[in-house]
């Protein structure tokens, strides 16, 4: 089991992370269409995945901004924001910030990106997110 930190608490993920230089499970997720988008979509290009619970908290929101910036000069890469929200939270979150650098992606209806790739909260307040 991993470890990430809530507060500065130690909370429990419900696996492990996946391997420095392992392939990256499959996944299907929700984008703001709601269309399902699977890895394969994203291919001949490098996948940056930042990986939150909540777009509605102060650092998840922050590491959205930040990705954002970070991701406006790299036509060779694109960032995916995974979260547990709704893809209109999402959507209504980048929309009033002007963030158009990242593409949102949502657990809405498949609840195993979290489990694949070891990130789901297992314990704490924030417990079932990812």
């Amino acid at each position: 089991m991993a470890t990430t930190h809530l507060q500065g608490n130690p909370v429990p993920t419900s696996g492990e992370l996946p391997a420095k230089g392992s392939k990256a499970p499959d996944f299907r997720l929700t984008d703001k269409d709601l269309a399902d988008r699977t890895l394969a979509d994203f291919a001949g290009k490098r996948k940056v995945l930042n990986i939150f619970p909540s777009i509605d908290t102060p650092t998840c929101a922050q590491s959205v901004r930040t990705f954002n910036a970070r991701a406006s000069d790299k036509a060779d890469t694109v960032v995916l924001c995974i979260s547990a929200d709704l893809p209109f939270a999402q959507a209504r979150f980048c929309g009033a910030e002007g963030l158009d650098k990242v593409v949102n992606l949502s657990e809405m209806r498949d609840r195993s990106f979290a489990q694949a790739y070891g990130v789901g909260i297992a314990g704490g307040p924030l417990a079932g997110l990812c």
